[in-house]
């Protein structure tokens, strides 16, 4: 089996996404088995787990290192690997787990000087990874793993230049993608007001068209910044651009098809756009969203760490033989 983390209150979501095919669950984790592809709603997926017990914070810490230590006899680390300890939030656990988390890495260093140094706290890049992963589902239990498959989901600081919160998600998307906005790139941001995914952009060089009715605000006001008051699903660029940015509160379906649009006639390269959901079937959504393959080299959907009730797609446009 496999434990599975997600933000909480979605945990009905992603046991239907693992088809139903769980053994337990508590708030923001799920045992399910091990999914054949990627999954949206799942922020990690700790292979194989090992539940490790101990009454107090110096107990718990003590036994996680001793599996982390037992379990590296015969292995070599020549770089950094990934060290996470996090928690269901339940209330205190969350601090808990960050103490527990600071023992056991003291007590790894007290054995291995070296290899503590090597370690990289948090949540690893999206993919496979091994390393020491550890999630406590109460106060007196840890399920640890050596290797996790991480969605890429992560928590991200926060800018007081922001126009707005939603700032957040379209950062933490750029780690999904492996990717983001570079000097001289071209954004178009459908539904840009007030501004908090153009002034992403323009941060790091980016030149955005911002297209909204409404207006802009605080950092969104910058010169690399275009603004253009257009209907966004009539907007059609002079040329094929970089990046398109969609964070629109529509009917999803419509924003799919907005999408298909713009990968149909090659319009941009790459993609950040969300769907809100509401009270629609987000599986359906994702269902849907999966037509759009054929025109991506590389499509992604994610239920972000910032996300509520919203999916969000990223991806590469596949290009046309003959196209640069």
């Amino acid at each position: 089996m496999t434990l599975y983390t997600c933000q909480a209150g979605y945990e009905s979501l992603l046991i239907k996404e693992l088809g139903e095919k769980t053994a337990e669950k508590g708030i923001g984790w799920v045992f399910g088995p091990e999914a054949s592809g990627e999954l949206c709603f799942a922020h990690m997926g700790l292979a194989a787990p090992v539940a490790v017990e101990g009454r107090s914070v110096n107990s718990l810490s003590g036994a996680l290192a001793d599996y982390f230590t037992g379990s590296t006899k015969n292995e070599r680390f020549e770089g950094p690997w990934p060290y996470c300890v996090e928690s269901s939030s339940a209330p205190g656990l969350p601090r808990r787990a960050k103490t527990v988390a600071e023992g056991c890495l003291e007590k790894i260093r007290g054995r291995m000087s070296r290899v503590a140094k090597l370690a990289v706290i948090g949540r690893p890049a999206p993919g496979r990874s091994r390393g020491l992963f550890a999630y406590l589902t109460g106060f007196d239990g840890v399920q640890a793993s050596r290797e996790v498959q991480a969605g890429g989901q992560r928590r991200m600081a926060d800018d007081p230049r922001a126009p707005s919160r939603s700032y957040l998600k379209v950062e933490e998307a750029y780690g999904i993608l492996g990717r983001e906005p570079a000097r001289g790139d071209i954004v178009a941001d459908l539904g840009a007001a007030p501004g908090g995914w153009s002034y992403s952009a323009a941060r790091r060089g980016a030149r955005v068209l911002a297209i909204d009715n409404g207006p802009l605000k605080a950092g969104a006001l910058d010169p690399l910044i275009e603004h253009r008051r257009e209907d966004a699903f009539l907007f059609v660029p002079a040329r094929p651009i970089d990046w398109l940015f969609c964070d629109m509160v529509e009917d999803p379906d419509r924003v799919i098809a907005l999408l298909g649009r713009w990968l149909g006639e090659g319009w941009c390269r790459r993609f950040v756009v969300n769907l809100k959901f509401g009270r629609q079937n987000p599986l359906r959504l994702l269902s849907c969203a999966q037509d759009l393959r054929t025109s991506c080299s590389l499509l992604r959907a994610r239920h972000l760490f910032h996300d509520r009730e919203e999916l969000t797609l990223v991806g590469e446009r596949r290009e046309r033989p003959g196209c640069s």
